[in-house]
């Protein structure tokens, strides 16, 4: 399989497994994770998701270009037709759910973009991040245009955009690409740690959360306000809110169920 899936205590974990070419993405491997963003909505006993890839040099090199010959179908088929996995990062806009992003060793092109669809990134010691396309007459096709001023400053993002130039995990630190650098031997259990402490609040306020986040930004503040007053009325009455008080009075964890 080009990707091993695993679920514990509600976190799915997903490993993409070539690491012999560097975890490029070939037809299937998109396919794969075109499919599992499917899964990743519709199982309930889903919180949060972690992505990383296979061995130490890293987690994904983009496109795997041996592989990866011209479409036959036409443009207006690739853009139109339903379900079409030509993109795969848009399935990360169709989940509530948190993604975490755990980058070990290169994410370079369509592996930057990766990255970048996913709420969390954090990076080991040897992470390099670029998006070389402008280098080979190109553009990032999977949402790295956009996203990218979206998480770093536009000067940030457009030097690395026009540039084409790697920048190293500290860096990426720097600029604000990634929440945390770590050694890689720590970087997977880091990762889990963070899903875990996600995966312990009530679901419902988390996926408010992550949703409010991702609507809001392309809001009027004043607009983003008034969806963040109309998804509190939401929960104020949910099982998990009265839970979570009762737990906090009587000094216990809270038993969360999603409801």
């Amino acid at each position: 399989m080009s990707i091993d899936v695993t679920l514990e205590d509600h976190i799915l974990t997903i490993v993409i497994n070539r690491p012999e070419a560097m975890n490029a993405i070939d037809p299937q491997t998109r396919i794969a994770l075109y499919l599992m963003w499917a899964r990743i909505r519709a199982d309930d006993d889903v919180h949060v998701v972690v992505i990383t890839g296979a061995g130490d040099r890293a987690f994904c090199a983009g496109a795997d270009l041996k592989k990866t010959m011209p479409p036959s179908e036409s443009f207006a088929e690739l853009l139109l037709m339903h379900n079409n996995p030509g993109n795969m990062t848009h399935g990360f806009g169709g989940t509530d759910k948190p993604i975490i992003c755990a980058v070990n060793g290169y994410a370079m092109g369509g592996g930057m973009e990766l990255a970048l669809a996913c709420d969390i990134c954090i990076a080991s010691e040897n992470a390099t991040f670029a998006m070389s396309e402008a280098r080979i007459g190109s553009i990032p096709g999977s949402g790295g245009v956009q996203r990218l001023p979206r998480t770093v400053s536009k000067s940030n993002a457009m030097l690395m955009l026009l540039t084409g130039d790697p920048i190293d995990a500290s860096e990426a630190l720097r600029i604000g690409l990634v929440s945390k650098v770590v050694p890689r031997a720590e970087l997977l259990a880091t990762a889990h740690q963070i899903a875990r402490r996600i995966a312990q609040n009530a679901p419902l306020a988390v996926r408010a959360i992550k949703r409010l986040v991702t609507q809001g930004s392309d809001m009027p503040l004043v607009h983003a306000l008034d969806l963040d007053r109309y998804m509190w009325g939401l929960l104020r009455n949910t099982e998990d809110r009265i839970e979570g008080r009762t737990a906090f009075a009587q000094k216990r964890k809270p038993a969360y169920k999603g409801k």
